[in-house]
């Protein structure tokens, strides 16, 4: 029984949706894109995204990333459109109609219905002189030559060319916004990359009474007994009047046992790190680990208007999930 040669398949598969991406950079044109961003930009309202079948799988994405990006958006499906949903669509908005044939009756179905309320249209198709083409106010061209099925019959190159185009307008509107990682932090909320986004110093650091501190009069043995109490592998070390002079870590214990150092008459300011990293409170826990990162260090001191507000260390890092 002969194996069918799958790593072929899927390569060819590859080759052929990659071909379909490249040529679409020959068929993109000033004026249509142009157009197109325009009327997205200043969208009053949202951005509806409509289209039927594998069309509306890839438009459902494409709204999803338009509303992620700074773009309010959402997806109709046409067919609930023509028996209702058509009501989710006010004058103040924008309508993208995703359809390989600028044919399906689902979506031709609603022109007469966006034009009597004047709203602006883009259609994505692979036929330039179809219905939804003809009717838009700025058309771009998504055909391709041939699908990546041996058949050409489902759907492949053509989605996947209509999805790198949804992509291309939702960074271009990014960048023209000038959309920045907060804002989009706020769009993701959940998981590890509204923690990276959002988190801040301040609301990880060790503050208060569990901030390891010591004068720096205090002898080294006992600046070991703050460190082990308080459990960061580190001290704060300060004046009389409480200002951070350095700190004192493992590295540094290490490094007084290979110079023989009597830690029973030794103050603490002799064996201490002095220029120690420093950060606001109110800035990202990311900003604090790329610091540490940078440094090869695994703890640093926030400070606020010269005072020494807390401590943060990479297990705080990685109980916060920024890591």
């Amino acid at each position: 029984m002969s194996q069918f040669n799958y790593l072929a398949s899927i390569q060819r598969t590859v080759s052929a949706e990659r071909d379909a991406v490249n040529e679409l950079l020959a068929h993109i044109e000033d004026d249509t894109i142009n157009t197109a961003c325009e009327l997205l930009l200043n969208c009053k309202g949202r951005i509806v995204v409509t289209g039927m079948g594998k069309s509306g799988h890839i438009g459902n994405k494409i709204a999803a990333t338009l509303a992620s990006t700074g773009s309010p958006s959402f997806f109709v499906h046409p067919g609930e459109a023509a028996h209702g949903d058509m009501g989710m669509i006010t004058a103040n908005d924008v309508v993208i109609t995703l359809s390989n044939s600028g044919e399906s009756g689902e979506v031709t179905t609603l022109l007469p219905l966006l034009k009597r309320l004047s709203i602006p249209l883009i259609a994505m198709t692979g036929e330039r002189q179809s219905s939804l083409a003809l009717a838009a106010d700025s058309h771009l061209y998504v055909g391709v030559d041939k699908e990546a099925c041996p058949l050409d019959l489902a759907p492949t190159s053509s989605t996947t060319v209509a999805l790198v185009m949804g992509d291309a307008l939702a960074i271009a509107l990014l960048e023209a916004r000038g959309f920045t990682a907060e804002q989009f932090a706020f769009s993701h909320p959940g998981g590890s990359l509204g923690r990276r986004l959002l988190l801040k110093v301040e609301s990880i650091m060790h503050c208060g009474s569990q901030i390891p501190s010591v004068k720096h009069t205090t002898l080294v043995q006992d600046a070991l007994l703050e460190m082990t109490q308080k459990g960061l592998g580190m001290t704060t070390v300060v004046d009389a009047a409480g200002r951070l002079l350095g700190i004192f870590t493992d590295g540094d214990l290490r490094r007084a046992l290979d110079n023989g150092l009597d830690f029973h008459t030794t103050p603490v300011s002799e064996v201490m790190t002095a220029q120690c990293a420093i950060i606001h409170p109110q800035k990202l826990a990311a900003e604090a680990l790329q610091i540490m990162e940078e440094k090869k260090i695994n703890a640093i001191v926030a400070i606020e208007d010269g005072r020494l507000v807390g401590v943060i260390n990479m297990h705080d890092l990685l109980r916060a999930g920024v890591i």
